[in-house]
């Protein structure tokens, strides 16, 4: 028998038990569809996190206390001011030194807290307050939706000036536009300066339920320090915008040298961490990659058991079609026309369910898609490898009841009822 007889065979053995074929190849069907499906949803969340890191702004490194190799306190005699708490804490005097580094073209401060916001009758609870500098919102890309952004003189005099997120300018104001109003951040009054456009949720951050405040007025009224005319004012991290993304390693190792020199130490054993964009978004990535992983795995088994369901029909139909079987035989049919034939005929079942499985991946993913349930993106080679594996599979499981026809005896199967 040559090839094409064989598969005219196969099919003609396929196609005589539709429904049964259809729940055979149903295993491989779903394996193939959760391989592609599952890749998809991977490859969605980590361009979701690419986008939202990239939100924040353009070549920028993060500055960010770390890899901390000893604790407590410590005053350097050939250094005083690498006098420092226990935490090992940025200071407003790092950032500003930082600035100063060739390549440098904006750098900001945060000090973050959490307060109670009020507006009359309406109190929100654990707000997260930002105290911030005025390079803070064209470095983080933020754009005002009304009023001014903060000013220089709003830093140097502690003036109490408010900039709200979007979200939160509604829960407190609803419709009326905020700029100009009062409102209550702990126990003290601000006036809401700005309004900033909606920026939506990068992380675990929520950009639009925050209040942004001149840095000094967080430090003087609600992150008092002990410690600040020693150590310096303490600052949760320093966000550096480098000029050209090609000197970005050089920029790192500039800060590093300097943080290094500032606090009497070794740049390996440096108490910082200083990270790029690609940084937080590769990390992040390996995070969804093991749960790829996972999910993959969930797909190689409804794959593996897909196959088995193949192996379980086709031992079944090698009994079912004894007597057809040594019919071939006495014609003339070799032993391997006889397991070609079986083994296509298990293939072509497995193919039949890849090409199915990969319609209701691609179909799947495409409807997450449109209808915003979660945001997918198909890899070419999530198909690739699924469309593989049912072939793979086919030939696996289809071998051995194709071995198992292929040896029957002609005189006992011609006897078969």
């Amino acid at each position: 028998m040559n090839i094409k007889e064989i598969l005219h065979v196969a099919w003609e053995g396929i196609a005589s038990n539709r429904v049964r074929s259809f729940l055979t190849m149903l295993g491989v069907i779903i394996g193939v569809a959760a391989v592609i499906i599952m890749v998809a949803i991977s490859a969605g969340t980590e361009a979701t996190i690419a986008d939202q890191i990239e939100t924040l702004g353009t070549n920028l490194l993060f500055v960010t206390p770390g890899n901390m190799s000893s604790g407590g306190t410590s005053i350097s005699s050939a250094n005083p001011g690498a006098f420092r708490s226990e935490s090992n804490s940025l200071v407003l005097d790092d950032a500003l030194a930082i600035a100063d580094l060739t390549g440098v073209t904006g750098v900001t401060s945060e000090r973050d807290t959490s307060e109670t916001v009020k507006n009359g009758s309406i109190i929100l609870d654990s707000i997260s307050i930002v105290g911030t500098t005025v390079d803070y919102f064209s470095i983080r890309g933020i754009e005002l939706a009304g009023g001014r952004f903060l000013t220089d003189s709003d830093i140097d005099n502690n003036i109490p000036a408010a900039i709200l997120g979007s979200s939160l300018a509604t829960d407190l104001f609803g419709e009326d536009d905020p700029v100009g109003q009062q409102i209550m951040i702990g126990d003290y009054r601000f006036t809401v300066v700005g309004v900033a456009e909606e920026k939506g949720t990068v992380g675990s951050t929520d950009y639009d339920n925050r209040v942004y405040l001149p840095i000094t007025v967080v430090f003087d009224k609600f992150t008092p320090s002990m410690f600040a005319r020693i150590a310096g004012d303490t600052i949760s991290s320093i966000t550096v915008q480098v000029e050209n993304p090609d000197d970005m390693d050089a920029v790192i190792l500039q800060i590093k040298l300097l943080l290094a020199s500032r606090y009497d130490t070794t740049v390996d054993e440096l108490p910082f961490t200083v990270n790029t964009q690609q940084d937080i978004i590769d990390t992040r990535a390996a995070t969804t990659a093991a749960f790829r992983s996972l999910l993959g795995w969930v797909a190689a088994v409804s794959l593996v058991v897909g196959g088995i369901g193949i192996m379980n029909i086709m031992l079944v139909s090698v009994t079912e079609r004894t007597r057809e079987i040594g019919i071939r035989q006495s014609v003339g049919a070799t032993p391997r026309d006889i397991r070609m034939q079986f083994l296509v005929e298990a293939v072509l079942l497995s193919l039949s369910g890849g090409v199915i499985g990969v319609l209701f991946g691609i179909g799947g993913s495409w409807i997450s898609n449109i209808t915003d349930t979660m945001r997918t993106v198909v890899k070419p080679e999530s198909i690739l490898l699924a469309f593989t594996s049912a072939a793979l599979i086919g030939v696996f499981f289809g071998y051995y009841p194709a071995k198992t026809a292929s040896e029957l005896d002609p005189i006992e199967a011609l006897r078969h009822e």
